[in-house]
């Protein structure tokens, strides 16, 4: 059984079959939970597979400092819940003041 795309020229993109792995996993959940695809057709239906295709495009990488990546996801998410909140409270400013 030949499978597509190889390991070999997965292995080019990703230092070891554990990031492979690794990689090709997270963005597949990433796929499956409606993430934009990187490419515009895959010969696979299945996300796994197309993860592995986008690898092997070059087109998903393995991030070189996954420290400062959490660090900036976490910021972002603390912004949006802070406009969340100025959101709510602009809203309930603007109910009280129709009332009046």
């Amino acid at each position: 059984m030949m499978l597509k795309p190889s390991i070999d020229t997965l292995l080019d993109h990703v230092n070891s079959k554990y990031s492979l792995v690794i990689l090709a996993s997270k963005r597949a959940h990433e796929l499956d939970a409606g993430a934009q695809p990187t490419l515009d057709s895959f010969e696979s239906v299945k996300s796994v597979g197309q993860a592995l295709e986008e690898i092997d495009a070059g087109a998903v990488i393995n991030d070189p400092h996954p420290e400062i990546k959490r660090e900036r996801l976490k910021m972002e998410e603390e912004e949006r819940h802070l406009q969340r909140e100025r959101d709510q409270r602009d809203l309930e400013e603007r109910i009280r003041n129709e009332q009046n």
